[in-house]
């Protein structure tokens, strides 16, 4: 049986700088969601999973005085980074929680907007977490996820490499193995596809969804490549790629720049009231 699911990307000073060239590569959605959010500048905003601290640095510039950000986050080094990178910058409103957000608890007491980014698909069964945490809201806060999509962008991968495209295997390679290695934790690459299903599910009101497609231009396949590098060695323990399948998958990736070339990845926008 597998281990335990933790977060299984990197939290060093490199994984953050993966999370910052992805905080730029998720500009639009994100803004987006904070749109679909209608963020007022006396909201109470909890965030799940903050990281480094991209989002909440959004987050924070849409707020005034009397607006406040309590971002949550399970590694207190990425919090410690997220701290640095918001100083003079709105740190003043943002108040850093180390917690496990699959544990609902008082951090979100007075949330007016709950929001997460990239967050759920790190969670176990992260639907168990969505009922959970509506009572824990007050009737009618406002509750924004956004979630990738490496599934269904296969599709179309498959199609281009078997119609005469070869070199879209180390794309399809990619996410193959993005999806074979969170299964493998126990926690899943999909959970976007069914989130808004899942909230209505849960009794949430007014539950919409948006898709966002990413074509995978320079900074997307920089962000891959990096990927490798954070996750060679559980790749690896799980038999999913070699050291040196990891280097030649690498290798194709570089040689597919600057690209653009058709989408690896999409993401999933859903907003809802508690």
């Amino acid at each position: 049986m597998s281990e335990p699911a933790g977060y299984i990307l990197g939290q060093s000073a490199s994984a953050a700088r993966r999370l910052e060239l992805q905080d730029r590569h998720f500009e639009v959605p994100s803004e987006q969601l904070l749109d679909a959010l209608a963020l007022r500048p006396t909201d109470r905003v909890v965030e799940l999973g903050c990281g480094p601290g991209g989002l909440t640095r959004r987050i924070a510039a849409r707020l005034g005085a009397g607006g406040s950000v309590r971002a949550v986050d399970s590694s207190a080094g990425l919090l410690e980074q997220a701290a640095k990178y918001l100083a003079g910058i709105g740190a003043e409103k943002v108040e850093f929680v180390t917690a496990d957000i699959s544990q609902p608890g008082a951090w979100l007491d007075g949330a007016d907007v709950v929001v997460g980014r990239a967050v759920l698909h790190h969670v176990p069964m992260a639907e168990y977490l969505l009922g959970r945490l509506r009572p824990a809201l007050r009737t009618g806060a406002r509750v924004g996820f956004l979630e990738p999509d490496f599934r269904s962008p296969l599709a179309r991968l498959a199609h281009l490499e078997a119609t005469g495209h070869p070199e879209y295997a180390a794309l399809r390679v990619w996410a193959t193995a993005l999806n074979d290695l969170y299964l493998a934790r126990r926690i899943s690459p999909a959970v976007g596809a069914t989130l808004a299903r899942s909230l209505a599910a849960a009794g949430y009101r007014n539950v919409r969804e948006e898709w966002h497609e990413f074509p995978s231009d320079a900074l997307v396949i920089e962000n891959m490549l990096m990927f490798y590098d954070e996750v060679r060695g559980p790749l690896e323990s799980y038999g999913i790629l070699s050291a040196a399948e990891n280097a030649e998958q690498q290798r194709q990736l570089r040689a597919l720049l600057p690209g653009p070339h058709p989408g690896v990845w999409g993401m999933f926008r859903v907003v809802c009231e508690a």
